[in-house]
């Protein structure tokens, strides 16, 4: 097409998920706000002309300024300078709007392929080509990346796209469903249909397939058992019967119609990645709810040559298949940084996927980073929550976890890429026994795993000089091809280094109006330049390119980039740039989106920035030549105290009645950072790792203040929310910081917090040892409020053991003491557990007073978790009274405020009330639907309730 411009044509474009911009596998920066609402509207409607006031109110609704035209021409204008105005801009004026003059059938957006992977399934339905369909559909959906248009600011897009991607997902989604239960999968869908059918309970299609699931399975009371879930909920909202399929298939199944039988399981591998019978909806003696992790990166999108060493895996592939049942087959990959190991494994992987039915793991070791590597502990943990392990079920110890993902992928026919790995060490607890692909890459040969586990050595070297040039040429363009003799310079000025050339390919395609071999006569200076300082040629091709890269940036951002390799986290966004650097959040993101089109620093997940190793290595090394110690401890004291406050602020709104617990955030914002508790826990969720990463290095590395501080900050959002590893992380950084210090109040809080994600994983003994040690702690610091915590702890334990009279008596002794001090919070905190502890004990009347005085006070501060606590306990209270209706408003309301704050553990304490009272309300059905839920979330928090449940629903299948 005429008007498809050179840079047009590189570019590519995604709209399922955050947007997303690139050319030739580079990000494009597309600044927040209107510049993406902008450029979203043009892509969904490109080829047709969309008009100014349609554009308006995609940018501004119903109500734009009055300046809304001129301010809309400035955004087009922006928004062709940052996709390339190359004299061809692909934005181009229309009357009586704008155009994205790219027409569909050229138009490289995640969007249009969807739809024609989606139309092309739908084709292959029709014909009955199932195999086809379920490839076609599977392909289709890898390419979401989230919720579409997840961070395009537009209220009208919204309303008018999302419900329409939405949809056609959904439809996909139901078409490989149908085809793979048609090859065969019926045991393997079962998990999928059933989280399905429970989000859209108005689908009859779900129904269907889910009934027809289990049926294959062998499961026929279970598939009748979803037909009348199904019918009651279609009658109770739309007051009409199922339609005449769900109906048919129905008494189809009653009649034991042999035709429903389908066909055998495709193979044993896919047969195995569904649970047993009883496991595979959650109910079965193994908690662990069987997922298919797809844990890969994205795929390298230009990536040219390593024909030979691509063939070598595959040959390793047929090799493992080939193989007796059992085998477990390793390639290591070793090579000098910056060779594309990495990038070699993970396209690789992305080609072979479709052989692995059960999954991919991936996990990046951080052997050479500058901080320290990844523990196998923190590996494994990832891994097993990738599996479907609840984080309360994680093992404590490393071996023990070694031991439950072995037991996991044992038999099952999964790929696990362990790339960045340090030493042969940090590998083998991380191997399964047998039927896995293993893939590791690392700086080191790993000798040891050749020696002992077999594994086939692969060492990766330059690229040819060929593939070298191919590479620019793919990224650079015309101008590469047109100069052969400058591109050959340029691939040995880099050393034909992977990573060297595509930093310098950046820095090419920065400057298109210098010719290419000018630039590549001032990247041989750079070199002659480095060259004083010895070194390999290769460790010279590096540092060169790096900094010619860094030397024709604006100072701002070669300043960026030198602070950016002091946090600790995995990745780090802009405003916590912006607070390293000490500038406002703009300036930060400028210099981000320099650094990023530089190739100097890569966007890692949405508003989230990383650096490759080398690179952080790099620009540690410039910044520790530019930036004194003063500096940078300044540089990492803001960034430390900026988590704090914001972390602070964030429990504020979600636990605003503990905030006299919490430590001073500071001053608040003049603008408050959050505008509600789901934008606070989304920022919460966001940050976790890079939280968990600044309390260890602020606890070893000379901040103990602040990691104390921000253990004792997140205390009540890692705890309801059932993060556990990453709170033994954060509480043990604050417990060895505070006996650093020798601050008593401070170590006690950090192990009272300590105890407490202790109790929630059974392991009773540690945690009462842990309080034992903070009571003499807090006694000694004249502490009243940490004593009384850690009373309130110490009855949490013993209540869980089935001590309740003990439990009742720490719980008063508690309860007087915040009264005493004035802490009504605490006083609430105890009373609802002491209304517990008496419900046991049989005394009815008093329980129901506490749970009374309980709930006064947690209404009158606001105290939502303690509100939870005292309805479901009232609920129980009148069950036991006789009064059931009374017990199930109780519930009821419980269930609406746990749900609202997120607390797993008292929704299925509702649930299960709430199935106690209609089962004495006469109600059965209703009963176990509750039961069933309270199951659902008990499983996943493996709490030893989940066998009471099962019980009773034993019970009541038996009877009915």
């Amino acid at each position: 097409m005429s008007g498809v411009s050179r840079l047009t044509a590189g570019l590519e474009f995604g709209l399922l998920g955050p947007l997303l911009v690139s050319r030739d596998s580079a990000v494009v920066p597309i600044p927040a706000g209107r510049q993406r609402a902008l450029l979203a509207a043009l892509l969904l409607n490109a080829g047709r002309v969309v008009s100014v006031n349609e554009l308006i109110d995609v940018l501004w609704g119903a109500d734009p300024p009055a300046s809304a035209r001129a301010s809309l021409h400035n955004c087009v204008g922006r928004l062709r300078a940052n996709l390339g105005d190359d004299g061809d801009p692909p934005i181009r004026t229309r009357p009586p709007g704008y155009v994205f003059s790219v027409g569909r059938g050229e138009l490289r957006l995640d969007v249009t392929a969807f739809e024609a992977l989606l139309q092309a399934a739908q084709t292959a339905v029709k014909a009955g080509q199932w195999d086809l369909a379920s490839a076609k559909t599977r392909a289709a959906l890898s390419l979401w990346r989230g919720d579409p248009l997840a961070d395009v600011d537009s209220q009208e897009l919204a309303r008018r796209e999302v419900p329409r991607l939405a949809e056609m997902r959904l439809q996909a989604l139901e078409i490989r469903l149908d085809a793979d239960l048609r090859l065969g999968g019926h045991q393997e869908v079962i998990p999928e249909l059933r989280h399905l059918a429970a989000g859209y309970p108005l689908r009859e299609h779900l129904h269907g397939l889910l009934m027809l699931a289990l049926y294959r399975s062998g499961r026929q009371a279970e598939a009748l058992s979803v037909y009348q879930d199904a019918r009651e909920v279609l009658v109770g909202e739309l007051g009409t019967e199922p339609g005449s399929g769900l109906r048919e298939l129905h008494q189809r199944m009653l009649n034991a119609d042999p035709a429903l039988s389908g066909p055998e399981p495709v193979s044993p591998e896919a047969a195995s990645t569904a649970s047993d019978s009883t496991a595979s909806d959650g109910t079965g003696p193994d908690s662990t709810v069987r997922l298919v992790p797809r844990e890969l990166p994205g795929s390298v999108r230009i990536f040219v040559g390593r024909d030979k060493e691509l063939a070598t895996l595959t040959q390793m592939l047929r090799r493992a298949s080939g193989s007796a049942p059992g085998t477990m087959v390793i390639s290591a990959i070793s090579g000098m940084p910056g060779v594309g190991k990495t990038a070699l494994v993970v396209h690789w992987a992305h080609q072979v996927a479709e052989h692995f039915p059960d999954g991919q793991l991936y996990v990046n070791l951080r052997g050479y980073d500058p901080g320290e590597p990844m523990t196998v502990a923190d590996a494994l943990t990832g891994f097993l929550t990738a599996l479907g392990v609840p984080s309360r079920e994680i093992p404590a110890g490393e071996v023990e976890r070694a031991a439950r993902y072995r037991s996991l992928v044992a038999g099952r026919r999964m790929l696990v890429l362990l790339d960045n790995a340090r030493s042969a060490g940090q590998v083998r607890p991380l191997l399964p026994t047998d039927g896995c692909v293993v893939v590791v890459t690392s700086r080191d040969a790993l000798a040891g795993l050749v020696a002992r586990e077999g594994a086939r050595r692969l060492d990766l070297d330059l690229l040819q000089v060929t593939d070298a040039v191919g590479l620019l040429q793919a990224l650079i363009g015309d101008r590469a091809a047109a100069d052969p003799a400058a591109t050959l310079g340029l691939a040995d000025q880099c050393a034909r280094l992977p990573l060297a050339l595509r930093v310098a390919a950046e820095r090419v395609v920065a400057n298109p109006h210098t010719r290419l071999a000018d630039l590549v006569t001032e990247l041989a200076d750079e070199r002659r330049l480095d060259l004083l300082d010895s070194g390999s040629d290769q460790d010279t091709a590096v540092r060169a390119v790096f900094s010619w890269s860094c030397r024709h940036l604006e100072p701002a951002a070669v300043h960026t980039f030198r602070l950016a390799s002091l946090h600790p986290g995995p990745d780090l966004d802009v405003a916590a740039v912006a607070t390293l650097t000490g500038v406002g959040r703009e300036q930060a993101g400028r210099a981000l989106d320099l650094l990023a089109r530089a190739y100097l620093i890569q966007p890692t997940r949405p508003r989230h920035y990383g650096l490759h190793d080398l690179l952080r290595a790099y620009a540690r090394e410039l910044c520790d030549a530019q930036d004194g110690h003063d500096e940078q401890a300044a540089a990492l004291t803001r960034l430390f105290d900026h988590y704090l406050r914001v972390a602070g602020a964030a429990m504020d709104v979600l636990f605003p009645a503990e905030r006299h617990r919490r430590p001073d955030p500071g001053p608040p914002s003049a603008v408050p950072l959050f505008g509600s508790p789901a934008a606070a826990r989304a920022w919460l969720d966001a940050e976790r790792a890079c939280l968990a990463a600044a309390a260890g290095h602020a606890a070893t590395q000379g901040w103990p203040r602040q990691a104390t501080r921000l253990s004792a900050t997140l205390f009540r959002y890692l705890d309801v929310g059932g993060y556990y590893s990453e709170a033994l992380a954060i509480h043990g950084h604050a417990h060895q910081a505070a006996r650093a210090m020798g601050d008593r109040a401070a170590e006690g809080h950090a192990l009272t917090s300590l105890a407490v994600t202790q109790a929630h994983k059974n392991l009773y003994q540690q945690a009462r040892s842990y309080l034992e040690q903070s009571l003499p702690l807090f006694r000694a610091a004249a502490d009243l409020a940490g004593e009384a915590r850690a009373l309130v702890n110490m009855g949490f334990i013993e209540f869980h053991q089935g001590c309740n009279e003990p439990a009742a008596a720490h719980f008063q002794l508690a309860a007087a003491q915040f009264r005493e001090i004035g802490d009504q919070s605490g006083e609430a905190l105890a009373l609802g557990n002491l209304g517990d502890a008496q419900l046991r004990q049989g005394r009815y009347d008093q329980a129901t007073r506490n749970h009374r005085r309980c709930l006064a006070l947690s209404c009158q501060l606001g105290d939502q978790y303690c509100e939870v606590l005292a309805l479901n306990g009232l609920g129980e209270a009148f069950l036991a009274a006789g009064q059931a209706a009374e017990a199930r408003m109780q519930h009821d309301k419980a269930l609406g405020v746990a749900r609202q704050i997120g607390a797993r553990f008292d929704q299925a304490r509702a649930h299960n009330g709430l199935g106690h009272a209609y089962h004495a309300l006469g109600d059965p059905d209703r009963a176990r639907r509750q039961w069933r839920q309270a199951l659902v979330l008990y499983t996943y928090l493996a709490a030893p309730e989940a066998n009471q449940i099962r019980a009773l629903l034993t019970a009541a299948d038996s009877r009915l």
